[in-house]
Formats: structure tokens, C-alpha cells, sequence
């Protein structure tokens, strides 16, 4: 079981799982693209023995690369754990002010987003694709947090997780003009003369979004991992019908 820990500590722990020739399916945690659902079961049991809990504790949603967010509550407590037919539907962010719930999204590219809020108590977990990102998912949600759960921008700590790189991340002029209208991505893209497309950095505009939401630089943490150059991760850009890594996220 390959995973990388973010934080672990008296109060909450998160992290993301890697790909790992040793497990099922190659530690596949998605029940939504795998070969044998019973394989996905076995890595998440896995995953919850090795955090000290167990599968029923978890909550996923159904992602559908939108922007819209869900405050995870403890009668939610397994929505999506052992059948997918239960997970939170048309949902890519997930936060919670509950103890012993924890908050998971699948990613194999896009960008996984671990929000962590000590004085307000409140975890949360966002998965912005590239669709994700141009339609702000994260500043809607920190919007939200904000405003609306009283959390101040400068209490957050934030993990940008293992994403696919800018060099591996081209595009066509159609995905670029939807970058270049939010008016500060620019700076994240590039165009190469010799193949006609344009290259973006999607984990450095969304740290952008959160700096933009007040979010401090210094308390924002980029992991550097390309999920397509690394034997570590999953890319759906390198095969369609790649695992998932599960990016999660629990107050203690």
C-alpha cells in the first residue's frame, strides 16, 4: 500500500495513495474505472487499516468535473465506500466540520485540493480538472467557506497535490481561451511555435485561485509529481483506462 502522507498529527491527517505494482489493480482506488470491483474494496480496506479506521468512514462523490461542492455531514458517514451507486451525485468538492469522516476524490491528472482549517475545524477535499479549474470550483468553494462557515483565508493550509505537468498538459486553442478569460492564467501558459499548442500549468493557477481568495503563499504546498512522467501515478492522458489515485482527508 503506497501512499503518501501530507499530515499526520493530533488533530487531523491527509494524503494521497500511489500507483503500486505490489497491489491489486495496482492500487487502484476508483470503482468507477477498474476491472474487478472487489480489487478497488480490497485497497481501500487497506488504506483504512493503515489510517487506523475503517471503510465505512469514508465519503466520496460522484465527480462529474463540476463546480459543485457538499458539506459532509455524519449521516453521510459510507456514502460511496463499497457502492458507487450511494456516492454524493454531480459533486468534485467535499468539506466537513465532523470528526471520523473521511473525505476522499479520485483523481488520475487532475489536480487534488486538501483544505485544512484548524480554528474553524473544517476539512475539505476538491478535485479540479482542468473543467474544474476554469469554472473556479476552488474559490467558489473557499467563497463559500468563507462567507458562509466563517473561516478566515489566512487559517487554511492548503495541499495542491500530484497533477499532470504543464509539459504534459497541451492543449488547443479552445481550452486556452477558457484559461486566458479568467484574467489571471495567463502567466501559467505557454505556446509552443512548433506543434500549434498551448502548454498550462493547472496546479499553479489553482494555488493562484487560493491566493486570490486571501489564502497566504507560504501556507499553500505544491507537490511537483507529474502523474504521466512518474511510475508513481495514474494518467488518464496516458491511458484511458487508467486507475485513480484517492486524494482524503480527516479531522481527528
Amino acid at each position: 500500500m503506497k501512499k503518501e502522507m501530507i499530515k499526520m498529527n493530533d488533530h487531523w491527517f491527509g494524503g494521497i495513495t500511489l500507483k503500486d505494482p505490489c497491489s491489486p489493480e495496482q492500487n487502484n482506488m476508483a470503482l468507477h474505472s477498474c476491472q474487478h470491483p472487489s480489487d478497488i474494496l480490497t485497497n481501500r480496506k487497506m488504506l483504512a487499516k493503515s489510517l487506523d479506521c475503517s471503510i465505512g468512514d469514508f465519503v466520496f462523490a460522484n465527480q462529474t468535473h463540476s463546480a459543485n461542492f457538499y458539506k459532509v455531514t455524519f449521516t453521510d458517514r459510507g456514502r460511496g465506500s463499497t457502492d458507487q451507486a450511494t456516492a454524493i451525485p454531480d459533486t468534485d468538492a467535499l468539506y466537513t466540520f465532523e470528526k471520523g469522516i473521511v473525505l476522499g476524490g479520485f483523481m488520475a491528472d487532475c489536480v487534488p485540493v486538501l483544505l485544512y482549517n484548524e480554528p474553524a475545524g473544517i476539512v475539505g477535499v476538491i478535485h479540479s480538472g482542468w473543467q474544474g479549474t476554469v469554472k473556479e470550483i476552488v474559490p467558489k468553494l473557499l467563497k463559500h467557506l468563507i462567507e458562509q462557515e466563517k473561516c478566515r483565508p489566512e487559517d487554511f493550509e492548503v495541499y495542491i497535490g500530484p497533477a499532470l505537468s504543464k509539459d504534459k498538459f497541451e492543449v488547443d486553442q479552445d481550452v486556452y481561451d477558457k484559461f486566458h478569460a479568467l484574467g489571471y492564467a495567463d502567466s501559467w501558459v505557454s505556446f509552443n511555435d512548433t506543434t500549434g499548442k498551448y502548454h498550462i500549468d493547472n496546479q499553479q493557477t489553482v494555488k493562484t485561485q487560493c491566493e486570490l481568495a486571501g489564502i497566504p503563499s507560504t501556507a499553500i504546498q505544491v507537490d511537483d509529481m507529474c502523474t504521466f512522467q512518474s511510475k508513481d501515478g495514474f494518467s488518464y492522458r496516458q491511458d484511458k483506462n487508467a486507475g485513480r489515485h484517492l486524494a482524503f482527508i480527516a479531522l481527528k
